[in-house]
């Protein structure tokens, strides 16, 4: 069974998927988990923001491991990526264009607001670069290129999910994956 903070947690990652963090209020926060209002003070003293901020570390705690899981399914690294790349178009489809990019609102939406926030959408950025780059190193490309290349990775699904969402269409992700496959396959491993 979930415990009350769990809830909480999951609920406020749905919400900013959804709607991002200025658009989600904490009454709606403890009316859709179902929690009383003194549970929220009692779990996050700190509030919205520390609250937000764990939401964050879950979501992208789960988004590495769907990562990780995909890119050691494929031993081709381009293959990899795209397979993934597809996963989150199939993921965004089925929610009805609600959801995918479980981070990007509240990262564009904080990035000057805070720095709490800042902080734990670039820790969960680092960590899904980081296996990326783990992919291209452990295939033999050269840190520097694969630390370029997990960059763009990044940066292509994230703007291929926003362009997905308010196309509501999954074609942007779908020529994200196959572009990418081909980008990566040019790539020269050391020798």
């Amino acid at each position: 069974m979930t415990n009350t903070r769990d809830k909480m947690i999951e609920k406020t990652c749905e919400l900013l998927e959804a709607q991002g963090y200025h658009a989600t209020g904490l009454n709606q926060i403890l009316e859709e988990s179902g929690t009383p209002k003194g549970s929220l003070y009692y779990y996050f003293p700190g509030g919205k923001e520390a609250l937000a901020a764990e939401a964050i570390t879950s979501m992208g705690q789960e988004v590495l491991e769907r990562i990780e899981t995909t890119l050691a399914a494929t031993d081709t690294p381009g293959e990899a990526v795209r397979q993934f790349i597809l996963r989150v178009a199939h993921h965004v489809r089925a929610s009805e264009f609600r959801a995918g990019g479980p981070i990007t609102t509240v990262a564009l939406e904080a990035a000057t607001t805070s720095e709490r926030l800042n902080a734990a959408c670039e820790e969960v950025y680092q960590a899904w670069q980081a296996a990326f780059e783990a992919k291209f190193m452990g295939s033999g490309l050269a840190p520097a290129d694969a630390e370029r290349l997990a960059t763009l990775v990044i940066a292509s699904l994230e703007g291929a999910i926003i362009l997905s969402r308010t196309r509501r269409s999954t074609a942007p992700l779908e020529h994200a994956a196959e572009s990418m496959a081909r980008l990566i396959s040019t790539y020269r491993l050391e020798e």
